[in-house]
């Protein structure tokens, strides 16, 4: 099968699962073995088209002419294939994890929610394989609507509430100002194709390519940069597969993509570097590093501390980019996968506690890791790669992030990446600390505790997902050399 071809594949597997899980839905056991086959057969289709990607090839295909030289179009490079590796790999393990999440809890309409699971990553993979600024639009549009009834999914005063603050933001900053910036971009440039260097030179500069800017960096409301990042806290309110859908796998991480895809090949990171009208974007993503740590350190809610913790880590892809400079762009990039399978580890783990316990305060775990050592562990092993330090692949992310300020004269950035590590071990440590090092309150140890680890489907994907934050320490060369292509190298 040809590439093209293969493209158009990985596009209809999860709509057809989608159709095929509502179908089984009477079965639970079929529904989920569904699932399972979907997610599988979507990720080998992806890795199929890796090779290829990595040594030159950027395969492509054409669907629907919309105006005269704007199509659906879709096209792979380097940036979109590790975006979509991400969403159809941690699939697998989500859907995992699923299974053990949602029956341990009893949850309600478990066949919506696989359902509009497979929507989800349907819209992932169309942002991932987009030619255009045009095509990207309408599938990020397609992942904002799937996930709305994955966040208010209990139905509950609170989730309807977080489900309207969640929908009102993204879709009010993606049709109020990424859509008008796509539309200016059209008819300044007569194309929306993306292109190594840019589309914009020679045909916008000064104030209003600055304006342009705003418009796609505030539109891409996703990204979470502050004060637009209001809508992640909120939508934590959804079961905890549901968060590390929105956290690792899809809809932050389909933000700043987004975000680095119009900066190096709409703008063209050259061209903002030599204008300097971009450069205010890294001063409000070094600010929201910081600030968004320090709120964290003050949630006891373990899901509102790490939603916090989410603000604050895309704003170092959002940093990388804006640095402008072919080693942060590339480490920006990197963060993206990085955070990734650091995130979703700390999710599954907090899901678990939840899962196993009932617990959802920091200040309640005191204890937990005696009873839950293998969880604690891999929140630990999550924490250290999320933090940035060795051997755990989040080290090498901010590594070239901080190359990258060094090498554009940014020395501040350098100290703003520190800073924030810090805070990661403030934020995140003493929840192992707690856990691993206080009795539980009222605990005498005359009594063995009831609480014990979380079902296995629960347990399995939190340890391969801790694993393959060690992993990505030793294999991030290949992920460098993967990614040059996108810093200009």
């Amino acid at each position: 099968m040809s590439a093209p071809d293969l493209i158009l594949l990985a596009m209809a597997i999860p709509l057809i699962g989608a159709v095929l899980i509502v179908l089984a839905g009477k079965s639970p056991n079929l529904r989920e073995t569904v699932t399972f086959a979907t997610a599988i057969s979507l990720f080998a289709v992806v890795v199929s088209l890796v090779s290829g990607v990595f040594h030159g090839e950027r395969p492509a295909v054409s669907l629907i002419e919309i105006l005269p030289g704007l199509d659906i179009r879709f096209e792979i490079e380097p940036l979109g294939m590790m975006f979509a590796c991400i969403a159809s790999g941690l699939w697998i393990l989500n859907s995992a994890y699923s299974i053990g999440y949602m029956r341990a809890k009893k949850e309600h309409a478990q066949t919506r929610f696989y359902a509009c699971f497979a929507i989800a990553i349907f819209g992932a993979i169309g942002v991932a394989t987009a030619g255009n600024m045009m095509t990207l639009f309408i599938f990020y549009e397609v992942l904002t609507v799937s996930t709305y009834p994955l966040v208010a999914h209990h139905q509950d005063a609170e989730a309807r509430r977080s489900g309207r603050v969640y929908l009102g933001i993204l879709l009010g900053t993606s049709i109020g100002l990424q859509l008008v910036a796509i539309i200016w971009t059209w008819f300044a440039t007569g194309t929306l194709d993306f292109r190594e260097g840019g589309i914009l030179n020679g045909h916008l500069e000064g104030p209003l390519l600055g304006l342009l800017l705003l418009l796609y960096v505030y539109g891409i409301g996703k990204a979470a940069l502050m004060p637009l990042h209001r809508w992640l806290p909120a939508a934590m309110v959804a079961p905890t597969p549901v968060s590390a859908l929105l956290h690792a796998v899809a809809v932050v991480k389909a933000g700043v993509f987004t975000v680095l895809k119009v900066i190096v090949y709409i703008f063209g990171a050259e061209f903002l570097r030599e204008t300097g009208t971009g450069d205010w974007l890294m001063y409000i993503a070094g600010a929201t590093v910081l600030l968004a740590s320090f709120v964290a350190m003050t949630k006891d809610n373990l899901k509102a501390r790490l939603a916090y913790s989410t603000v604050s880590q895309l704003s170092y892809v959002i940093l990388g980019a804006a640095l402008f400079m072919p080693l942060s762009v590339v480490g920006a990039g990197m963060h993206i996968a990085m955070h990734a399978v650091g995130k979703i580890t700390l999710f599954f783990c907090a899901g678990a506690i939840y899962v196993a316990s009932g617990k959802t305060e920091i200040s309640d775990m005191k204890g937990i890791g005696r009873v839950m050592p293998v969880t604690l562990f891999a929140f630990f092993v999550g924490a250290l790669s999320v933090i940035g330090l060795p051997p755990m692949g989040g080290s090498w992310s901010k590594y070239y992030l901080a190359l990258g300020a060094y090498d554009a004269g940014e020395l501040v950035f350098i100290g703003v990446l520190m800073v924030s590590s810090l805070l990661n071990v403030a934020y995140l440590l003493p929840v192992v600390g707690r856990g691993y090092f206080s009795r539980p309150a009222g605990d005498d140890g005359s009594e063995k505790p009831a609480i014990k680890e979380a079902p296995m489907f629960c347990l399995i994907p939190l340890c391969l997902t801790a694993f393959g934050c060690l992993a990505m320490f030793f294999y991030a060369d290949q992920l460098y050399q993967f990614l040059r292509p996108i810093g200009g190298g």
